[in-house]
């Protein structure tokens, strides 16, 4: 008799994770089909392309709240769960604030997957929020064709620690606070080709809370801050500079990327959405001389999910943001990636 296969997630998935995204072009003709109506206490609404929605409550607080919520990116479902949980509470953090509590939001095609399945999903996203410290306090399902799972966050920040992604200044420094890197490793594990002793790392990476972007928020110096998701590192250099009115010089030999990422740059793997982003904005990107190009074609568009913190930092701040990164355990992340200048013919130039 032959054996049944498993079932695996990512076969119900077009675009894993934050991959699954609308392509950029296509979300701004989305965006701009209608205006909100003014409220004074919205500081932060979905004008300035950033991570989370943010409510002024009184002289002192705000309110932050975000959701996201994607198809599978990896197999397992307790994993699932985590890694879209992690980052969904990015969203907090990037604003620099605290995270108070998440709902979930569960679509799962019960005729074909198990409720266990479905369960095991939920500890997932319960063990991310506990290491939060947050709870998982409810949320909504729905019988859908394929599996969604995500989370709704609310936090808070205090006014002045509050960070948006459109404020940095000419001369800050740029700082990362991870690799880059995997969408062509999801891509391999989603095709069969990840080895082994890649999927810890990529695992690990995709479930590290940015927890150091509360401290952060606290720098006055910490001019700008975003988390690198599914446009990739290229994608939200350019909202940042755009946002900010600036140019950004990205150092890409100083840029870390995830382990093993050469053999899969060789194998091809590259996600669908990395062509996409590209073409978004290739045309707002110049390369100097020396720069692999072909390689940076396939690494700066890369979708992140759950990525690291973009952190524009003036000058003067440099060395107290080096000595939180070195205390938060991420010493090898102090050396900055690119700098902010002038706005020039290209947005983002590489060197």
């Amino acid at each position: 008799m032959e054996q049944e296969q498993p079932i695996k997630l990512t076969q119900f998935s077009k675009g894993g994770g934050c991959g699954c995204k609308i392509a950029p072009a296509v979300l701004q003709q989305i965006l701009g089909s209608g205006n909100n109506p003014h409220f004074n206490n919205l500081l932060v609404g979905n004008d300035s392309n950033d991570d989370a929605a943010v409510y002024k409550v009184n002289d002192t607080t705000a309110v932050i709240s975000t959701t996201d919520f994607f198809v599978p990116i990896v197999d397992d479902p307790f994993d699932f769960g985590r890694i879209a949980s992690a980052n969904a509470i990015s969203d907090v953090y990037a604003m620099g604030g605290t995270p108070l509590m998440a709902v979930a939001i569960l679509g799962w095609p019960i005729d074909k997957l198990s409720t266990e399945m479905a369960q095991q999903v939920l500890a997932g996203a319960r063990a991310i929020c506990a290491e939060a410290g947050i709870p998982l306090a409810g949320g909504h399902t729905i019988d859908s064709a394929d599996p969604i799972f995500g989370l709704a966050v609310t936090g808070q920040v205090a006014l002045p620690h509050l960070k948006q992604n459109n404020k940095a200044q000419v001369g800050d420094y740029l700082f990362l606070t991870k690799p880059i890197g995997v969408g062509l490793l999801a891509t391999a594990l989603k095709r069969g080709a990840l080895a082994e002793e890649h999927y810890a790392p990529l695992i690990a990476q995709m479930t590290a809370l940015n927890k150091v972007g509360e401290t952060l928020g606290k720098i006055k110096g910490v001019h700008a801050m975003t988390d690198v998701t599914g446009f990739g590192l290229l994608g939200h250099s350019i909202e940042m500079a755009e946002g900010s009115g600036v140019g950004i010089e990205l150092h890409y030999s100083a840029l870390q990327k995830i382990e093993g990422l050469d053999d899969y740059l060789k194998q091809r793997t590259i996600p669908d959405a990395t062509f996409r982003n590209w073409n978004s904005y290739s045309a707002k990107t110049g390369f100097e001389k020396g720069v692999n190009v072909m390689e940076a074609f396939n690494v700066l568009p890369d979708p992140q999910t759950n990525g690291g913190l973009l952190v524009a930092v003036s000058e003067a701040a440099v060395e107290e943001v080096k000595a939180l990164l070195v205390a938060a355990g991420l010493e090898s992340f102090i050396a900055p990636v690119g700098r902010c200048v002038e706005k020039g013919e290209k947005t983002i130039w590489v060197k």
